[in-house]
């Protein structure tokens, strides 16, 4: 497979699972609620990942962004999954750990898009150390 289109494919798979939560987020999901009340983040910790999650599915998506919408899909799905581990457990109010398993599709993605698109953030990088 063409590795653009397969970069494509993955970009696409985060935007859509972090877009499909924003309904949870931004309509006070009683799950969503229960999950960021756990955390100690409610309301505002709620509504501002989702505004965060939108801002990172959109920059994935765009190709002059793609670096800024990978580092930042690794720092929220990092986040959601230490915080799954560490204070709200794996099976979210009997969901089985479907969003849990969302999360780790999130950040395998992001991880293999991270090194499909090295390159291009070594250059970043080189071009913001001189």
């Amino acid at each position: 497979m063409n590795l653009k289109l397969f970069s494509l494919i993955l970009r696409i798979t985060v935007a859509v699972i972090f877009i499909q939560t924003l309904y949870y987020k931004f309509t006070a999901h009683p799950d969503s609620v229960h999950i960021f009340t756990a955390l100690g983040l409610e309301p505002y910790g709620r509504i501002g990942l989702g505004v965060m999650e939108l801002i990172t599915s959109i920059l994935l998506l765009i190709p002059r962004t793609i670096i800024v919408g990978i580092l930042l899909s690794l720092g929220i799905i990092s986040g959601a999954i230490f915080s799954h581990l560490l204070v709200i457990g794996i099976n979210v109010n009997g969901d089985g750990g479907k969003v849990f398993e969302l999360a780790l599709v999130v950040l395998f993605a992001s991880i293999t898009l991270l090194y499909l698109h090295k390159n291009e953030l070594f250059s970043i990088i080189k071009k913001y150390r001189r």
